[in-house]
């Protein structure tokens, strides 16, 4: 059986909604960082669970490949079709289903994005809080399990997800999980899925957990003379357990990036990024206790945003850190990387990689949500010199190795894709090979994205 047994029947069930143009395959080809352009054989648009369902059967029957697609903004090559096939694009099925308002819950379709819940759900009193910076869809937020600025107060997706609705590599339906905030009824199916990154089923439906608004809102930007003194102060805040909602932390070369595109006058020093939720009472205690460390360990007065709008033009600089770094050198492409650490390792491991970008003389703002121990490096690298990529993939594999050795995890929040997938092993040593085992258990065709995180389906761990 080939793709072209496949086209056929899913032309008949699609339509027009089937395509084999070359745009098409193209815009779905491509990716956010420096892996080459995998074209998909085809692009299919479902709109309900019956279709994605009966698009999974025609594919298994035919043994062609398909990948998920979201907004395609994943950084380790997680929806690219890496053996071709089909790139199913999840984003006409963006429907909020239900709200439970009084159950604090959501029911949502996988392609809708969470600036679109939120806007949804504004007149509800209740906000979907996950932030990963970019206006991802619902869907691919829970395949790589995203975080973000948010997640050192509300977590993260693993923790706002109660429940999904899943198509399996054969075609089953299933429902993971139910609307009750626990369970103790057998294996946690949702949390298998959740961070699976469409290698072991689709999602078409999920139940998230939602926020009340807060009453207040208060944010502040913050510079250090060192980046010591700013990481020390993100652990002392941690571990005096203050409810910060944000703490994000941005390094000199960050700042003057800022400066130069979003036309900020931050001091090119580290800063913290911070924000507050809660009572009006609540919000200046919790402000007031920060400051307290702030002074203690040296940082300058804060630059405060109480109004919406002041907030919003704090939070829009930093969620367009990514062009902002790219324009120090423009041209170039990012490398972009991330790791989490335990908190009381945070300051050594950024210090060090700091070292590291040094040291290959490259230039390599680091920013993160370091709230939660996680950070990122932004590693600026010309498209046209495989020299460049290579020291670049050296540092990345040395931030890896450094979050093993401290204990912590190669990857916080972009997930593991095709760019991580060769240091599993080094993280879960033979928890790889049982992952490899349930992949086969639940696609032996190995069909559902196939070449991300595990050993493909015969393909020895």
């Amino acid at each position: 059986m080939t793709l072209n047994d496949a086209l056929d029947p899913l032309k008949l069930l699609l339509g027009d909604r089937l395509s084999l143009t070359s745009a098409m395959r193209e815009q779905h080809g491509a990716n956010e960082s420096y892996f080459p352009q995998m074209l998909p054989d085809a692009v299919a648009f479902p709109e309900t669970t019956a279709e994605v369902a009966e698009i999974v059967r025609i594919c298994a029957a035919n043994g062609v490949p398909i990948t998920p697609w979201g907004a395609g903004t994943s950084l380790e090559g997680h929806a690219l079709a890496a053996q071709g096939g089909i790139s199913l694009d999840m984003t006409r099925m963006a429907a909020v289903l239900e709200v439970l308002a009084d159950d604090m819950l959501v029911v949502v379709q996988p392609g809708i994005t969470r600036e679109a819940l939120n806007t949804h759900l504004r007149d509800t009193g209740l906000f979907f809080p996950i932030d990963p910076g970019a206006n991802a869809t619902l869907g691919g937020m829970a395949a790589t399990r995203a975080s973000g600025t948010t997640a050192v107060r509300y977590g993260t997706m693993r923790d706002n997800v109660l429940a999904a609705e899943v198509v399996l590599a054969d075609g089953r339906v299933i429902r993971t999980g139910t609307r009750a905030r626990k369970s103790s009824a057998g294996y946690d199916l949702t949390g298998l899925f959740v961070g699976s990154e469409g290698t072991l089923g689709v999602m078409t439906e999920l139940t998230l957990k939602l926020h009340g608004q807060p009453e207040a809102v208060s944010a502040a930007v913050c510079a250090f003379a060192d980046l010591a003194a700013a990481v020390d102060t993100v652990i002392s805040t941690i571990q005096m357990g203050i409810p910060i909602a944000r703490i994000e932390f941005v390094d000199a070369a960050t700042a003057a990036a800022f400066n130069a595109y979003a036309g900020a006058d931050l001091p090119e020093l580290p800063h913290l990024m911070v924000e507050f939720h809660g009572t009006e009472a609540g919000v200046r205690e919790q402000a007031t206790r920060f400051g307290e460390i702030v002074a203690e360990l040296g940082g300058a007065d804060f630059a405060w945003a109480d109004l919406p709008e002041d907030r919003s033009r704090l939070w829009k600089m930093r969620h367009g850190a990514y062009p902002a770094c790219l324009a120090l050198r423009p041209g170039s492409m990012g490398v972009v990387t991330d790791i989490c650490v335990p908190i009381s390792r945070l300051a050594e491991a950024v210090e060090e990689t700091r070292k590291d970008i040094a040291a290959q003389g490259m230039i390599g703002p680091i920013l993160g949500h370091v709230g939660d121990g996680n950070f990122h490096a932004i590693l600026l690298v010309d498209r046209n010199d495989p020299e460049e990529l290579t020291r670049a993939k050296w540092i990345a594999a040395r931030m890896a190795a450094r979050a093993h050795r401290m204990g912590g995890t190669m990857t916080g929040e972009h997930g593991v894709g095709m760019g991580k997938r060769h240091l599993m092993r080094d993280e879960h040593g033979a928890g790889w090979e049982v992952m490899g085992a349930i992949k086969a258990a639940l696609d032996p065709l190995g069909i559902l994205n196939p070449g991300k995180i595990v050993p493909d389906t015969g393909e020895r761990p």
